[in-house]
């Protein structure tokens, strides 16, 4: 399940873990720079001076510091629009749902059936994001042919939007609800689809690669010569140096990796399951309060 809990002020239980810490993602990375500053401390100590100058290497340092954080800040950017993008999503099936449980009370079959494919909806956008093409566990209840015209789809999110508009329409040619509520109600259903064409433009956009590359390469130059430069000051220590330098640098450019594209399973994505199940959850409730007060207009 994406998305690790923790308390961000109890330092003892976390500052340990290796699960979604990049460790595992940077441990050979590291292990090289390790090997060479280890090599380079020998030569040095106990054979040829091969140290070098480390004023290139402190001009350098600085200005991929600058480049990371840009890296990172960008990488952040893309995972907290793709959090709104998912509480708007979140926001409008309530907003659907609550409208469908007032205006549509008079055609319950016809309310139930809009309320299940909004539960479905989002289930649908999760597994288009992460490139499956299906709708995921559809209710039981909801008709077998549009299950299957939907699973079979091109793009199931989009064919659920449409048969919910679909619904909506039937509804206002029913005369259950209005015009005006038929507006309403299908606002909601175009937010949820632009919700969803933001979150897939975020999917679609990685980091431009120009940058990306020439960023890993001047991170791979500047820590594989670094031991050269830390060699003559810090002597045996530069094998540890080396390795806490490679840690951090490293570790920041793979955080923006881990998060720029945040509807994976990766342990640092976004918990869709956790979101979509809270949307169903929400919905159910919904239903279940018709039903409810429904049976008890009925008793009195």
């Amino acid at each position: 399940m994406p998305m690790i809990d923790y308390d961000p002020h109890d330092w003892r239980s976390h500052l340990w873990d290796i699960k979604g810490s990049m460790v595992r993602e940077l441990r050979y990375r590291i292990l090289l720079v390790t090997l060479i500053a280890s090599a380079a401390t020998f030569v040095d100590e106990l054979w040829i001076p091969v140290h070098v100058n480390p004023v290139a290497h402190t001009l350098i340092g600085a200005f991929l510091s600058l480049l990371l954080v840009f890296r990172t800040n960008a990488s952040y950017d893309k995972f907290w629009e793709g959090r709104k993008q998912w509480g708007t999503i979140v926001n409008e099936t309530r907003n659907l749902a609550r409208k469908a449980a007032n205006w549509m009370a008079e055609d319950v079959a016809l309310m139930h059936r809009l309320l299940r494919w909004t539960a479905v909806f989002p289930f649908a956008v999760m597994y288009v994001l992460r490139g499956v093409k299906t709708v995921g566990p559809a209710p039981l209840e909801l008709p077998h042919d549009e299950v299957l015209a939907v699973d079979s789809a091109p793009h199931p999110a989009l064919a659920v939007a449409t048969i919910m508009a679909r619904i909506i329409e039937e509804a206002r040619i029913r005369r259950v609800i209005t015009e005006y509520q038929q507006v309403s109600i299908d606002n909601d259903v175009q937010i949820l689809v632009d919700a969803m064409g933001a979150c897939e433009r975020i999917r679609k956009t990685p980091i431009p690669f120009a940058y990306m590359v020439h960023l890993r390469r001047a991170l791979i130059i500047y820590l594989f010569t670094l031991p050269f430069a830390l060699v003559e000051p810090f002597g045996w220590g530069t094998i540890p140096a080396s390795a806490i330098i490679s840690f951090i640098l490293f570790g920041i450019e793979e955080i923006g990796v881990e998060i720029e594209e945040p509807f994976g399973e990766d342990d640092n994505d976004l918990p869709l399951e956790r979101i979509c199940e809270t949307i169903r959850t929400n919905i159910d409730q919904v239903g279940g309060f018709v039903n409810s007060t429904t049976t008890m207009v009925l008793k009195v």
